[in-house]
């Protein structure tokens, strides 16, 4: 046997071996001697880079290399499904159902993973891409950091069609979703709230060799592509499966009403047994004639709706309550408990949100209280057992008045829950809060950078503030742990580069209260530069477009502190952007001034960020819904049937890429 048979003979094996462990939890092998057979393929792949292949078994460890997002277009929209909460409706959505089709149907009975949504792409029996759902009509190219997700197959066996698409949810199972969180909290880091955050966070890591280290699953549950192996969507996943996916074992055909609510009634107490989260059931029509049949609305199918689970509800006993300061200086008090088992993880800490809320509780240290988890949150408290209380009742929960972190006097604004930390500029939590605003994509975009590495930076001293970063050298940051030569160059040279990164996206990083992307476009096409900024009145902002009173008097409030103004004087001389460009200057125009503009559908020329950014440069705004005070849509393909009807209903125009692109130009 040559090399190259040897090779294609041991990939062979591991994606057998892989799928027999990973979906069919039947291995055949050691973990050992598939570590061997692994060892070897690495070897050889290592010795004769000539037989690369983007789909071998290597693949999955992923890559230490950091690779940025490419936004991809679905061909076929990802559309969300109607939520219902009650027996009620899922009887209204079948009678739909039923008056919709006029004929026998069946119901396919699934459970609602509660993880983020993923869509791939097999060409010839291969993965080529795996695609996020981002805002249904295109999302972030994820292949590499999919391929790391061992129950997801690289390469299928059996009768696949030629080309295909098909979706489902990435999860982290609760067992490694506790683990990650224990690592977490010994190295001081903030907690994942629940396992989707964690899946999906985790998915968006630029780096790859992190994914495979969290131990990612995923469910496929709906096949798409002009190949359909049969007219039942049961059938064509129980195909699937045989091609080498993982498919719910629990899904399940019915034709009753009470065969529906049998399986909701079921699940409902059984999911506390899986090893991943669930929130719900998914019920869809069966027949892909009968789907077709009964369309969709604007958002969402006719023919599927979702039935989500009542939150979980759990009593134990109110030890303590501590308080965290967030970027802003916002006050979140938490509750800390007796460890409770709550939707498959051990709670131990719960929300209390703010003052009003704890007031409104009565709370006292040692009360029994009532803690609920609806999934996509934290748990919070939602009332007391006051007949637990008895004779020997602890002390009244009082919210604090200072700082827990820098012992400034706290304020709370008029109008607001919430109290606040005044001390933006010393209070550690705030400054760290600051700079990971500072860094994140929308701003700064400094790459290889995270709360983490940012929190690690504050500890050893090399940052106390934004500007501190302009002053790092590789040398300061490659002996730190995690680190190295490599990646400390690659954060050097991304902070080099914000330099160039355009005044509107500086003065939305500094963030300023109230100033978020929008705002900071608006003043900064306004004014032009930070120095007319500081040094504009507040009625001179209050007459900029959008800038109301309370805009306003935050702006004022930042640049009469000195310590924000010697901050901008130190950004300034590490080289950003603090004025707009006269290049800049010449992308802008009054040609849509006073416009409101909806965007709908898929584009050619530009993305929908793009034609958003297009729209403010030339003085329009964007909306998201139509009213009679919409001046025009711009539409691509696919425009959605809704938005086009009320267009039609209230005359409208509906101007095309080719037509806008010719106004603006």
């Amino acid at each position: 046997m040559n090399i190259k048979e040897r090779i294609d003979l041991l990939r062979s094996e591991l994606h057998r071996h892989n799928h027999n462990y990973y979906v069919l939890n039947a291995p055949e092998i050691t973990d050992k001697e598939f570590d061997d057979l692994m060892r070897e393929l690495q070897e050889l792949e290592n010795e004769h880079p000539e037989y690369a292949d983007p789909n071998s078994p290597t693949m999955r460890v992923g890559s230490d290399l950091n690779k940025n997002f490419t936004q991809v277009a679905h061909k076929y929209p990802m559309l969300s499904l109607g939520n219902t909460y009650s027996e009620s409706e899922v009887t209204d959505f079948f009678e739909r159902v039923r008056k919709g089709l006029n004929e026998d149907f069946e119901i396919c009975c699934e459970l609602k993973y509660d993880g983020t949504s993923i869509s791939l792409t097999y060409e010839e029996g291969k993965l080529v891409r795996a695609v996020t759902r981002g805002d249904g009509e295109k999302g972030d190219d994820v292949t590499d950091n999919v391929k790391t997700i061992r129950s997801i197959p690289l390469v299928l066996h059996g009768d696949y069609p030629p080309s295909f698409e098909i979706r489902g949810e990435i999860l982290m199972p609760w067992e490694s979703f506790e683990r990650l969180n224990q690592e977490r909290e010994a190295r001081e880091e903030p907690l994942f709230a629940n396992p989707r955050n964690a899946a999906s966070g985790t998915l968006k890591s630029q780096n790859s060799s992190v994914v495979a280290t969290r131990k990612l699953d995923a469910y496929l549950y709906y096949l798409l592509g002009d190949y359909q192996p049969s007219d039942g969507h049961y059938e064509n996943l129980q195909k699937a499966a045989q091609w080498g996916f993982k498919i719910s074992e629990h899904m399940k055909k019915v034709q009753t009403l009470e065969e529906v609510f049998a399986y909701i009634n079921y699940w409902d107490k059984e999911r506390r047994n899986l090893p991943v989260a669930t929130d719900g059931i998914v019920l869809k029509v069966n027949s892909m004639r009968q789907q077709k049949a009964l369309g969709y609305t604007a958002k969402s199918p006719r023919w599927a709706i979702a039935y989500k689970f009542q939150a979980e509800r759990a009593l134990t006993r109110l030890n303590k309550v501590t308080y965290q300061v967030g970027r802003t200086g916002i006050i979140t008090p938490v509750a800390n408990l007796d460890a409770v088992q709550l939707s498959g993880t051990i709670v131990k800490r719960a929300s209390l949100h703010n003052a009003d809320i704890i007031e409104g509780l009565d709370l006292h240290i040692g009360d029994m209280v009532y803690v609920e988890k609806g999934g996509e949150i934290i748990p919070k408290i939602t009332g007391v057992d006051m007949d637990a209380r008895g004779m020997l009742m602890g002390e009244k929960v009082r919210f604090i008045t200072h700082c827990p972190e820098c012992g400034s006097r706290l304020i709370r604004y008029e109008g607001e829950a919430a109290h606040y930390c005044p001390n933006e500029t010393a209070c550690p939590p705030q400054i760290k809060g600051k700079i990971e605003h500072f860094i994140s994509r929308k701003a700064m975009n400094i790459d290889g950078l995270g709360p983490e590495t940012v929190a690690m930076f504050f500890q050893q001293g090399l940052i106390k503030d934004t500007a501190d970063l302009y002053l790092l050298k590789t040398s300061d940051i490659s002996p730190l742990e995690r680190m190295g030569e490599k990646s400390a160059y690659n954060i050097i040279k991304s902070i080099d580069a914000s330099r160039s990164v355009p005044f509107e996206r500086v003065l939305f990083a500094l963030g300023i209260r109230f100033v978020g992307e929008t705002v900071a476009k608006r003043l900064a096409k306004a004014l032009g530069s930070i120095d007319e900024l500081e040094n504009a009145s507040l009625e001179k902002l209050k007459n900029i477009d959008e800038i109301g009173e309370k805009i306003a008097q935050s702006l004022i409030s930042y640049f009469a502190n000195p310590a924000n103004r010697e901050l901008i004087e130190r950004l300034k001389s590490a080289g950003l952007q603090f004025c707009r460009k006269e290049e800049e200057k010449q992308d802008y125009s009054d040609k849509l001034a006073g416009q409101q503009i909806v965007i709908s559908g898929v584009f050619e020329h530009h993305s929908r960020d793009e034609y958003k950014e297009l729209i403010e440069k030339h003085g329009g705004k964007n909306v998201g819904s139509i009213s009679s005070k919409t001046s025009f849509i711009l539409a691509g393909k696919n425009m959605g049937p809704a938005k086009w009807e009320k267009a039609m209903k209230l005359g409208i125009k509906i101007v095309n890429e080719d037509e806008f692109l010719e106004r603006i130009s």
